[in-house]
C-alpha cells in the first residue's frame, strides 16, 4: 500500500469517531504519514554514486560507482536504494524477528507504486534488452565481511514485471536462512541490515569469470589468479562448472600457470594480461586486494560487473623499509607461545621492547649494513618476529630449524622448504665465519655463564636468580601515586626488567636442554625415544603442574562439603564467581578459592596479553575447572597420583639406562640425567616469572590510569587503556581524547578475534608459507610424538578454554594451550594439538600426566568432531580412526 494511500485510509478512521478522540487520532495519523515518506531518493543512477553513498546503495552499489567514477569498465545502470527496501520493508510489515515470515512477506508484497513508478521508469531510460538485478546489503563488502553471495542475483531479466519480481526477490533475499545465519556468525544486527538493488546493462558474455588480485588461498600478494569460463559467470561463481585456472603476475604479464579444462582455452593470453593489469588498477584504486567479477562481451571487450575487498587475507606487518631489502619471513611469536588470538596495543609494547632489546644486542656484532630494526613485528594483532637474517646465515638457519623441531615442529617443517629457497639462500660467508660472529654475541649475552651456573648447583642457582629477578622488578610506588607516575613506573619496568631477566631464565631453560641433549648422545641407540620421553615424566620444580595439583587438592578438599560440593554442580560458574567477589560462596569454597589465587591469582588464559583479566578479577575458569574435577571418581584417575607414578616410572628408566653404559661414560650420563630431572621441569619457570613480575603487575600499575581517563571522558571505559599505547595514555593525560582511536582498535580486535587460522610462518608477500608448502597427509593425521602412550576414546573438540568441561578420560583436541589450559588436562585421556613440539608447554604437561598426546597436527580441529572414537599414538605422532 502507498504512503499517501494510508494516510488517507488512516484520516478517514480519524473523521468517524467521536470529537473527544480527534485530536489524538490527528496527531497518531501525522506520526503514521511521517514515518513512512521517504527521506532519501527512491531511485539513483549508478554513476552518482560513491563511496559515502553504502549506507543508501549496500557495498555493492558503493563500488560499483567509485569504478564509474573512475573510469573502469562497468555496465551502465541505477541502484533502488536501502530507503525503498525500508519502507517496502514498513508496507509489508515485516519483523526481523522473523527471517522467513520477512521473506515471505517480500516476495508476496507488490512493489510500491512508488518505488515502482521511478523503477520502470530508470528501467525504460536505461533502453537496455536485459538487465542483471543484483542484492546490495549495507553489511557487505566490509573489512571482515563479504557477503559473497549470501543474497541472491538474477541475470537476464527482461520486461516490467520481471523487473518488479526480481526487485522483490533481492529483497526477500535480505532473509533467506544462509544471510541470516552469516550475520549471526559474524555478530551483525538483523535490525540494522538494509537492502540495495543494482539494475545494470546485461552483458551479453561470451566468457566470463573470477579474478582475485591475490591468491586466496595461501594469502600471496602480487599475483593475479582468475577463474574463467565460457557464457555467464554465475556459472564459475556458483560452482557449477569445472572453469580454466590462469595465474599471472600483474606487473611483468609473465602467466605462471594455466589449466585449460576442454579443447580450447576460454582466454588467450593478451586476455590474461588484460585481467591482471586491471585488476592492479583497481586494487591500488580501493587500496586493498580485490575479488572482481569479469565478464568478455561478444566483441571481446572487457567489463567488470562486481569488485570487493577480499576478507580472509591474514594482514600483513607494514615495513615498507623491509621489503625492500628484499623478502622477509616472519615466524609467529604468538602461535609459539600457544596464543592463537589478538593481543591489545598495550599488550604489545612489552614484546617491542624485547625485541629492541634484543635487536641492540645483535646489532654490535652486524657487519652486513642492514640497519637496525627491532625483529618484533605485528600483523593482524599478532606478533611476529623476522627470522630473515637467521635464515640467510648458514649457522643461523640450522639453529632455527632446531628450536622450532623442539618447540613447534609444524614450523620446523616450513623452515627446512624454506631454506630451499633460492630467496633465502646464505649470503656469503661459511658456517665457520657463523659462528665467529655469533660466540661473541652468546657470550655476551651471559645466558651460557648462567646456563653453567644453574647445571654446577641446580637448586641454590635455581633460588637465587629467582631472589634476583623479584628484587628488580619491585614497584616502590604509594598507593596514592598519580597516573603519570604509574606510567613511569610500568616504563622503568618494561625496559630494565626484561634485560636482566632474560639471561637468567634462559639459562635455566638452556641448562636443562643441554642435559637432556647430552644424555642422548651419550646414550644413542642404546635408548629408544619413548624412555628418553618418560625422563621427563613427574618432573619437580614445574610451577605449572604446582599449580594444577594445588587446584586439584583444593577440588579433594571440597569434595567432602556438600554445600560447595552442591554449588559448583548446580550453579552455573559466572555466578559463582560473582558470589566469590561478593564472599557469599560456601565456606570451605570461598576460603579455599582465596588462598588458591593469593598464589596463583596473576595467571589467566592468554595472560601474555596485559588486556586479559586475571583469574583473581574473574575466576569463573577455574571454578569451571574445579566443578570438572569433581567428575573423577577413579582413584586411579587421580592426577596426583597420575604425577607420582610419572616419577617413579622416570626414575626406573634412568636406573635402566644406567644399567647399559659402563665405565667414565656411565658417570657423565649419571649426571646429565640428574640435571634432567632437575632441571627440565624448569622449563616453565620462565613464562611463569615474567607473568608473576612482569606482566600482571604491569596490568595493575595501569588499571587506575584507565579509571581515570574514563573519569574524565578521554576513555570510555577503564579497560580501553589496553588498547591505547604507552605514548598514547601519555599524551591522554596531557588532554587528548583517545576514544575515536579505541574505538576503531577494538573493531579491528573485534573482527580479528572471529579469525580462525593464524599462519605459524608468514612470507612478506603475505603467502602462509605452511599452506603452500607443506602437503597434508592423507587418511590419518600425523604430527609429532609428545607423550609416549595409546588412547582410544570419545574426541571433543575446545576451540577455547573458557568455560569448557572436558568429561574424565575424553581426548581433548585444541589449536594450543598454554597454562590456562592446563587444569582440563587432568581430566583428559589423551591430548591432541594443532601446534607444538616435544617441548611445547602442553607436551611437557601431557608427558607429567601420563597423557598420550601428539602435537603439530595440522587441521585436527577441523577434522576431529567432538564426540567420535579416536586412537592417540603419542609415540608414533599419529591420530586416527573416527572419519579421518
Amino acid at each position: 500500500m502507498h504512503w499517501y494511500s494510508a494516510f488517507f485510509l488512516a484520516l478517514a478512521d480519524v473523521l468517524v469517531r467521536g470529537d473527544a478522540e480527534l485530536d489524538a487520532g490527528v496527531r497518531l495519523t501525522a506520526l503514521r504519514f511521517a514515518s513512512m515518506i521517504p527521506t532519501a531518493p527512491l531511485v539513483r543512477s549508478l554513476g552518482s554514486i560513491r563511496a559515502p553513498d553504502g549506507p543508501i546503495a549496500g557495498g555493492k552499489g558503493a563500488n560499483l560507482g567509485e569504478l564509474i567514477a573512475a573510469g573502469f569498465p562497468v555496465p551502465d545502470g541505477f541502484v533502488i536504494t536501502t530507503e525503498a527496501y525500508a519502507y517496502a520493508a514498513e508496507a509489508a510489515r515485516i519483523d526481523p524477528g522473523e527471517p522467513e515470515d520477512a521473506a515471505q512477506r517480500l516476495r508476496r508484497n507488490d512493489v510500491p507504486n512508488t518505488i515502482s513508478a521511478q523503477a520502470l521508469e530508470a528501467f525504460r531510460a536505461l533502453d537496455a534488452g536485459a538487465v542483471a538485478v543484483r542484492s546490495s546489503a549495507t553489511a557487505e563488502d566490509l573489512p571482515g565481511a563479504s557477503f559473497a553471495g549470501q543474497q541472491d542475483t538474477y541475470l537476464g531479466v527482461t520486461g516490467d514485471e520481471a523487473l518488479l519480481d526480481a526487485i522483490r526477490r533481492c529483497w526477500a533475499s535480505l532473509w533467506n536462512e544462509r544471510a541470516v545465519a552469516y550475520r549471526r556468525d559474524h555478530d551483525i544486527d538483523d535490525r540494522e541490515v538494509k537492502l540495495a538493488v543494482v539494475v545494470q546493462r546485461m552483458v551479453e558474455a561470451t566468457a566470463a569469470g573470477v579474478l582475485f588480485t591475490a591468491d586466496p588461498v595461501i594469502g600471496r600478494r602480487g599475483r593475479a589468479v582468475i577463474d574463467a569460463a565460457s557464457g555467464l559467470g554465475e556459472a564459475v561463481v556458483s560452482g557449477a562448472v569445472d572453469p580454466d585456472h590462469y595465474v599471472a603476475d600483474p606487473v611483468t604479464g609473465e602467466i605462471a600457470e594455466r589449466t585449460v579444462r576442454r579443447d580450447e582455452a576460454v582466454l588467450n593470453d593478451a586476455e590474461v594480461r588484460e585481467l591482471a593489469a586491471i585488476g592492479l588498477r583497481i586494487e591500488r584504486y580501493f587500496g586493498n586486494p580485490q575479488d572482481i567479477e569479469f565478464a568478455f562481451d561478444a566483441d571481446r571487450r572487457l567489463w567488470i560487473v562486481q569488485s570487493r575487498p577480499i576478507t580472509t587475507l591474514y594482514p600483513l606487518p607494514h615495513e615498507p623499509a623491509r621489503e625492500a631489502a628484499g623478502p622477509r619471513v616472519y615466524f609467529s611469536a604468538s602461535v609459539a607461545q600457544g596464543y592463537f588470538e589478538p593481543i591489545t596495543p598495550m599488550g604489545q609494547e612489552p614484546f617491542r621492547r624485547i625485541g629492541e632489546m634484543l635487536a641492540g644486542a645483535f646489532a654490535r656484532g652486524q657487519r652486513n649494513g642492514e640497519p637496525v630494526r627491532s625483529p618484533v613485528v605485528e600483523a593482524g594483532l599478532r606478533l611476529f618476529v623476522d627470522v630473515t637474517p637467521a635464515l640467510r646465515d648458514r649457522l643461523g638457519r640450522e639453529v632455527l630449524e632446531r628450536l622450532t623441531g623442539v618447540a613447534e615442529s609444524r614450523s620446523s617443517v616450513v623452515i627446512r622448504k624454506l631454506a630451499m629457497d633460492p630467496r633465502f639462500a646464505p649470503r656469503s660467508g661459511s658456517r665457520l665465519a657463523s659462528v665467529r660472529r655469533m660466540v661473541p654475541l652468546v657470550v655476551r649475552s651471559r645466558i651460557p655463564i648462567f646456563a653453567l651456573r644453574i647445571m654446577r648447583s641446580p637448586y641454590a642457582s635455581r633460588e637465587r636468580y629467582v631472589r634476583e629477578i623479584e628484587r628488580v622488578t619491585h614497584i616502590d610506588l604509594p598507593p596514592a601515586a598519580t597516573s603519570a607516575a604509574r606510567l613511569d613506573a610500568f616504563e622503568k619496568l618494561i625496559r630494565s626488567a626484561p634485560r636482566f631477566a632474560m639471561p637468567r631464565l634462559l639459562g635455566l631453560v638452556a641448562a636443562g636442554m643441554l642435559s637432556y641433549a647430552a644424555a642422548s648422545r651419550l646414550l644413542g641407540d642404546r635408548a629408544t625415544q619413548q624412555e628418553l620421553q618418560t625422563l621427563t615424566r613427574g618432573l619437580p620444580h614445574n610451577p605449572t603442574t604446582e599449580m594444577d595439583l594445588a587446584l586439584w587438592a583444593l577440588a579433594t578438599e571440597i569434595r567432602t562439603d556438600p554445600e560447595s560440593r552442591g554449588a559448583l554442580m548446580e550453579r552455573p560458574a559466572t555466578e559463582l564467581a560473582a558470589a566469590y567477589r561478593d564472599g557469599a560462596l560456601p565456606r570451605p569454597l570461598q576460603e579455599g578459592l582465596a588462598a588458591f589465587l593469593a598464589r596463583y591469582g596473576f595467571r589467566s588464559i592468554g595472560e601474555i596479553d596485559l588486556g586479559v583479566p586475571r583469574w583473581s578479577e574473574d575466576p569463573a575458569h577455574l571454578l569451571g575447572a574445579i566443578a570438572n574435577y569433581l567428575q573423577l571418581g577413579d582413584g586411579a584417575l587421580a592426577p596426583d597420583e597420575q604425577f607420582e607414578r610419572g616419577a617413579r616410572e622416570a626414575e626406573a628408566v634412568v636406573a635402566i639406562l644406567l644399567g647399559r653404559v659402563r665405565g667414565p661414560r656411565r658417570r657423565v650420563l649419571r649426571f646429565c640425567l640428574g640435571r634432567v630431572r632437575a632441571l627440565m621441569g624448569s622449563r616453565e619457570l620462565p613464562k611463569y616469572t615474567l607473568i608473576r613480575r612482569l606482566f600482571t603487575p604491569m596490568r595493575e600499575l595501569l588499571k587506575p590510569v584507565g579509571e581515570e581517563l574514563a573519569a574524565t571522558g578521554r576513555l570510555e571505559s577503564a579497560d580501553d587503556i589496553f588498547f591505547v599505547t604507552l605514548a598514547e595514555a601519555r599524551q591522554a593525560l596531557a588532554g587528548a581524547d583517545v576514544r575515536e582511536t579505541v574505538a576503531a582498535r577494538r573493531a579491528t580486535h573485534a573482527r580479528e578475534l572471529a579469525r580462525r587460522h593464524v599462519p605459524r610462518v608468514l612470507l612478506s608477500d603475505g603467502t602462509d608459507a605452511e599452506v603452500a608448502l607443506v602437503d597434508v597427509p592423507d587418511g590419518a593425521l600425523r604430527g609429532s610424538p609428545a607423550s609416549p602412550g595409546v588412547v582410544t576414546a570419545r574426541a571433543r573438540v575446545i576451540l577455547s578454554p573458557q568455560g569448557a568441561r572436558l568429561k574424565p578420560g575424553e581426548i581433548l583436541v585444541a589449536p594450543s594451550t598454554d597454562p590456562g589450559w592446563t587444569p582440563l588436562f587432568l581430566t583428559a585421556g589423551g591430548l591432541v594439538m594443532e601446534m607444538g613440539g616435544m617441548m611445547s608447554h602442553g607436551a611437557v604437561v601431557a608427558r607429567e600426566y601420563g597423557i598420550p598426546a601428539v602435537v603439530g597436527v595440522a587441521g585436527a580441529t577441523e577434522r576431529i568432531t567432538t564426540g567420535e572414537e579416536i586412537t592417540v599414538d603419542g609415540s608414533a605422532g599419529v591420530v586416527s580412526g573416527g572419519r579421518l
